[in-house]
């Protein structure tokens, strides 16, 4: 997963893999860590809650993966705050 952030904004592109891995209800997380903090990102499918608590965000997706999975969608977005964007990113990587 590779995560950009803007002003009021969390972008999040997934690939193939990792849409196959919501899909069967396995939670995604990229994580950061410095001494003394951190930052987290979660995309969850078991849930449709979007919540931030100390250096932590979890982006609920369960009414989502359907969009997801559809090839006629690059991608759903949340509204927050903060505004989380989960884009397709299918590339050549696992051919």
């Amino acid at each position: 997963m590779k995560v950009r952030f803007t002003p009021g904004r969390v972008r999040a592109r997934i690939d193939d893999l990792e849409l196959a891995a919501l899909t069967r209800g396995e939670v995604l997380e990229t994580r950061v860590e410095w001494p003394g903090g951190g930052w987290t990102l979660q995309l969850d499918p078991h849930t449709d809650v979007l919540e931030g608590r100390a250096g932590s965000l979890r982006a609920g997706l369960l009414g989502q993966l359907s969009t997801l999975n559809d090839p006629a969608h690059e991608g759903v977005t949340l509204n927050g705050p903060p505004r989380v964007t989960v884009e397709k990113d299918f590339g050549p990587q696992h051919g």
